[in-house]
């Protein structure tokens, strides 16, 4: 980290000293600011008849303004290629700047963790970094990197591991090399390992302080199971699991350049940044095959339940309302886009009905979450009074099945769309942003065109499309509930919903002696 300069503070009680002009001076002032303004305003009476018509004039309302239509977007210029060792490379120069970033995507995650190990692939992508290499102390490295005011990181998620750098153009060489002992030969330093575990257990030991962590956490877990791989959670006995060793062994299993994609984007000459990355990727070998990494399935284990979470201190409940969603590549996913539209968002129904007509929430929101390789979940919902939470309920609900037998107007459709297209520039406002998502659409196996694509089908969706979509995929009677609030206050309510209601237990285990 760079050290923070610390400047003295200035007396603010001071009176500051008062300088005064010569009145000659000052009369020179008044005389050159007057003469000034009289050229202004002669020069521009010929303008008055106009100003006087403008504002003269009945102003527009929003439906009578014009804009022009949006821009059209193309990919910035870009070359790929794949090293003899399977390492593929995306450049894409950009010389607006004498800066050079990069990032890698390596086919690493947590999903395929032991589950008696959970937060192993976190410590591994965390003291990649943040334990030095083979050839410099963590220390060493920290200073190395600040003298340039250069940065690397690294970090493992759930599906896919990253890695990026920055540095000054003159000063690629030198990041660049750190970069590429990051990734091949970590030293994984055994006081940064017992830092990093230290740190996770601090998170364990405080992830019942925010009740909406809370909902959210036990969402996941209702909805994919405990168990899942994208609903576990780190416990204190999965990380005395882990020592050294395993992370030692969980790197060189995951990170190897043939389950990765490395783009750089930046002010370099091309065939010179080519020969520097065979230099320092070219001869990087791994023993074996690869790893079959299939993405573990998902589905919904529960449905048509309302979980209790019982905070007997709080004065509102947070609740959460959803059930399992699909994938990005969808043939219904622009669809889907448009119909979380028209429900979510600042001017979508949930907001105006649940929020600004009924006063049952200061923010409520809904959201389709696809993900790219197993499917994702639609989840809506907020903070509501606890003394209005099973209306809240009941009127998420209702909107759902709203949307499910009534067509969208006109309006809400044209600005469902309008919002999602008119957004679509700011997926391209760097190079960097282009280079990341052909990376990720690689690593996932999708067109590097799926966005222009989906860019299309969101412009032909209609109110029909709509409607069918929401009534094929929105099911309100199999949606599952967390609500997170005065449970026992809530129990008798809630079950009068003829659902059943479970109350959920969130203490945090010890791990075994």
């Amino acid at each position: 980290m760079l050290d923070r300069l610390v400047c003295p503070m200035k007396n603010p009680w001071k009176t500051p000293k008062t300088v005064v002009s010569s009145p000659n001076a000052w009369q020179r002032f008044v005389l050159v600011a007057t003469l000034v303004m009289a050229i202004v305003v002669f020069s521009n009476l010929s303008l008055a008849p106009a100003i006087a018509r403008d504002l003269g004039a009945q102003p527009k309302t929003h439906d009578q303004l014009t804009f022009p239509p949006l821009p059209e977007i193309n990919l910035p210029d870009y070359e790929r290629y794949t090293l003899p060792n399977g390492l593929v490379v995306y450049l894409m120069p950009d010389r607006r700047l004498p800066l050079v970033s990069g990032s890698v995507v390596m086919r690493a995650g947590a999903r395929w963790e032991p589950a008696d190990q959970v937060g192993l692939a976190q410590l591994t992508g965390a003291t990649m970094r943040l334990g030095g290499t083979e050839q410099y102390s963590p220390a060493q490295l920290n200073n190395l990197l600040e003298q340039k005011a250069a940065a690397i990181e690294t970090s493992i998620g759930t599906a896919s591991g990253s890695a990026s750098f920055s540095s000054l153009g003159k000063d690629f060489d030198l990041v660049f090399d750190l970069f590429a002992q990051v990734l091949q030969t970590p030293a994984f330093d055994e006081a940064q390992i017992a830092l990093a575990k230290n740190q996770l257990r601090g998170g364990i030991a405080r992830r019942n302080d925010d009740p909406g962590d809370i909902a959210s956490r036990e969402f996941s877990k209702m909805l994919y199971g405990s168990t899942s791989p994208y609903a576990r959670t780190v416990e204190y006995q999965t990380l005395a699991n882990i020592d050294r060793q395993d992370i030692v062994d969980f790197h060189q299993r995951y990170v190897r350049p043939d389950q990765m994609i490395l783009g750089i984007v930046g002010d370099f000459d091309g065939e010179t940044i080519k020969q520097t990355i065979a230099e320092k990727f070219g001869n990087w070998q791994v023993p074996g095959t690869a790893p079959q990494l299939t993405p573990p399935s998902a589905s919904q284990v529960n449905d048509s339940e309302v979980f209790l979470v019982n905070l007997p201190h709080v004065t509102q409940s947070n609740v959460l309302l959803g059930q399992i969603g699909g994938m990005v590549d969808s043939p219904d996913y622009a669809a889907l886009s448009v119909m979380n539209g028209v429900l979510g968002g600042f001017a979508g129904r949930l907001f105006n009905n649940i929020r600004s007509t009924q006063g049952l929430a200061y923010s409520v929101s809904g959201s389709w979450q696809a993900r790219y390789d197993y499917p994702g979940y639609f989840l809506a919902g907020g903070p509501t009074r606890t003394e209005t939470t099973v209306q809240f309920l009941q009127s998420l609900l209702q909107e759902f099945e709203k949307l499910r037998i009534t067509e969208v107007s006109p309006e809400e459709l044209a600005y469902a769309k309008d919002s999602i297209l008119n957004s679509f520039v700011f997926n391209f406002e760097r190079p960097g942003q282009t280079l990341s998502r052909l990376m990720t659409y690689e690593y996932y196996g999708y067109p590097e065109d799926f966005i222009f694509t989906y860019q299309q089908a969101v412009m032909d969706t209609t109110v029909a499309d709509v409607q069918r979509v929401a009534a094929k995929y929105l099911r309100p009677e199999q949606m599952i509930a967390v609500i997170v609030g005065q449970g026992d206050r809530l129990k008798d309510e809630l079950e009068a919903l003829d659902r059943r209601v479970e109350m959920l237990e969130i203490a945090i285990p010890e791990a075994n002696s």
